[in-house]
């Protein structure tokens, strides 16, 4: 067996992957999350083996019939099942997060399937694999990036329901996913063609992620120093921070309230931090929270679990809860170790 069908099977994907990430300014996909994103991938592809192989046996479809419809329907919806996954769990903060989730869910499904025609396949030329390497693999990435990307967009901007807004992108993906195994044309042409549109819209969906990354940034930063402010103050009864704590006060014990003013305060200073570090990774500082985010994390769950369902709804109108928001407690998270979201 010759070595260079892994290499120019795998190795181009690879490295395309490899590119998105570096070229976040923010970094922020950390590696587990870009491995899980990587194995879900994987398992979608064993999936749409069985799938695909079943239907055929039981069916008696064509290779042409499986090749144009039913293998783009069946792959895009298993990919975009692994998206929905990653991110239904906040593991993507911004459109260059979930790009780049979803680009790692096709590379794992392009890795596994190019495994399978690496023992398929008895002879198979260098241009046939550069062209799986190059075309195939990246199409399979791209697809589940347009997916990741239209649903985060629609999530974030249009306020609709993550399942919904994953789904919106299906049609698309299975769309470019037919049209790419339909096309007459060579394969290295369509895979050049690919890989001058694929870069291209990566490029405008990071500009765009930059831009709503420094806004948030910049925005909430100075919400919610405002707040905490308010709330630290000496003034807080004449604001309007203040005015609701009152109507909490007539509702809830004493004690309950002053753990809702706690992890008020706590919540808003976690994300300050939050919001520090990602503007010190922007400047290519990597910040590693100290003992005391470790602390406020475990306070903050303890607090959450204290006050329950009612309180934690009775602050919503104070504690932003938006999935970005949340996923800034979750970055910290990640950051400081383990032991902050067990509570040890």
């Amino acid at each position: 067996m010759h070595a260079w069908p892994y290499v120019l099977g795998f190795a181009p994907v690879m490295l395309f992957l490899a590119g998105l990430r570096v070229m976040d300014s923010y970094q922020l996909v950390h590696p587990r999350p870009l491995a899980l994103a990587m194995a879900l991938g994987s398992v979608a592809a064993a999936l749409a083996y069985g799938v695909n192989h079943a239907l055929r046996a039981s069916l008696h479809v064509d290779v042409e019939m499986l090749r144009h419809v039913i293998g783009p329907v069946v792959e895009e919806c298993l990919k975009a099942l692994a998206v929905w996954w990653l991110l239904q769990r906040d593991r993507a903060g911004f459109l260059v997060d979930a790009a780049i989730l979803g680009f790692a869910v096709g590379t794992g499904f392009a890795l596994v399937e190019n495994l399978y025609y690496v023992g398929a396949l008895a002879d198979p030329s260098p241009a046939l694999w550069l062209a799986r390497g190059l075309g195939t693999a990246v199409m399979h990435g791209s697809t589940a990036a347009v997916v990741a990307i239209l649903a985060k967009e629609l999530e974030e901007r249009h306020a609709r329901g993550l399942a919904g807004a994953t789904l919106t992108g299906v049609p698309l993906a299975i769309v470019v996913h037919a049209a790419f195994n339909a096309l007459p044309f060579h394969p290295l042409l369509t895979t050049a063609g690919l890989l001058v549109l694929m870069p291209l819209l990566l490029v405008a969906v990071y500009e765009r992620s930059e831009r709503l990354t420094r806004s948030w940034i910049v925005t909430g930063f100075d919400s919610e120093v405002e707040m905490l402010e308010q709330i630290l103050g000496q003034g807080v009864r004449d604001t309007a921070v203040g005015r609701y704590l009152e109507t909490l006060r007539r509702r809830f014990p004493p004690l309950v309230v002053a753990d809702l003013l706690c992890l008020l305060r706590i919540h808003l200073e976690l994300a300050l931090r939050a919001k520090g570090m990602l503007i010190a990774r922007a400047a290519g500082i990597e910040v590693r929270p100290n003992a005391d985010v470790r602390a406020n994390l475990v306070e903050l769950h303890h607090l959450e679990r204290t006050v329950g369902a009612t309180g934690r709804l009775a602050i919503l109108p104070l504690r932003r809860t938006r999935s970005r928001d949340l996923w800034q407690i979750m970055l910290l998270e990640r950051t400081a170790g383990r032991g902050a979201r067990r509570g040890s």
